[in-house]
C-alpha cells in the first residue's frame, strides 16, 4: 500500500531518530528520507515542528497499538479455546515478542531521548506500554482455567511482560538475547515460569481436560 508522504514522514523521521537520536537528526535529513528536497521546507506543508512529527509518531503508535491489542485478544479468544493452556501461553508469549519487536524504533527513541519530553513519556507510557500489560492481565482472566481465581493478576502480568520486553530490549541493544538464548528456548522457559506462577486451573476444567 503506498503511503502518504504524512506517513513517510512520520515513518522516517522515526526510523532516523532510533538510529541517531532526536537533537542529531535535522529537518532537511528527514525530508531527504521522506522523498522531499531537502531543505525546501515540504515538512512544514504536513507538520509545524520536528517535534510535531516526535509526537505525531508517538500518538499514531499508540493509537494503533490499542487497536492492535483488541484484535489480538479478540482472535487469540476464539482460535486458542481448543488448545491446552501451555500452548495458548506459548501463542501469547511469541505475540508479545512480535509486538515488542515491532515497535523496536519507537523503543529505541523512547529510553534514549523522551525524557526531555514528559508529555510525550505519558503518551507512550498509557498508549503503548501499559495497555501491552494490560493486555495480559485481560487474557489470563479470559482463560476458563483460572476463572474466579483470586490472583493478583496485574502482578503476575507485571512479571511475565516485563520478562517478554526485557528479552527484547536485551536483543536490541546488546546484539543478542539474554544468556544466548534464541526465542524458542526463552519461550518455553516463559511457559514454565507463568505455569509456576499461576494457580492451579480450575477443577471443572481439569475434569473436562
Amino acid at each position: 500500500m503506498t503511503r502518504s508522504t504524512r506517513e513517510r514522514i512520520i515513518d522516517e523521521a522515526l526510523r532516523l531518530f532510533a538510529e541517531r537520536g532526536y537533537s542529531a537528526t535535522s529537518v532537511a535529513e528527514i525530508e531527504a528520507a521522506s522523498g522531499l528536497s531537502p531543505g525546501a521546507g515540504g515538512l512544514y506543508r504536513h507538520f509545524k515542528s520536528k517535534y510535531e512529527v516526535l509526537a505525531a509518531a508517538m500518538n499514531e503508535h499508540a493509537t494503533r497499538t490499542r487497536a492492535q491489542i483488541a484484535e489480538t485478544l479478540n482472535e487469540m479468544g476464539t482460535v486458542d479455546a481448543t488448545l491446552d493452556v501451555e500452548t495458548r501461553l506459548a501463542h501469547l508469549c511469541r505475540a508479545g515478542l512480535a509486538k515488542v519487536r515491532e515497535e523496536s524504533e519507537l523503543t529505541r527513541v523512547f529510553f534514549r531521548d523522551l525524557s526531555q519530553f514528559p508529555e510525550l513519556v505519558a503518551i507512550v507510557r498509557e498508549g503503548l506500554l501499559q495497555p501491552m500489560f494490560d493486555a495480559i492481565t485481560t487474557w489470563f482472566r479470559a482463560q476458563p482455567e483460572y476463572a474466579g481465581a483470586d490472583v493478583d493478576w496485574p502482578a503476575i502480568g507485571a512479571v511475565l511482560g516485563g520478562a517478554v520486553v526485557h528479552y527484547r530490549l536485551f536483543q536490541e541493544t546488546v546484539g543478542e538475547p539474554p544468556g544466548r538464548a534464541e526465542r524458542e528456548r526463552f519461550v518455553a522457559s516463559w511457559v514454565r515460569l507463568a505455569l509456576g506462577l499461576l494457580p492451579q486451573p480450575h477443577p471443572a476444567v481439569q475434569a473436562v481436560g
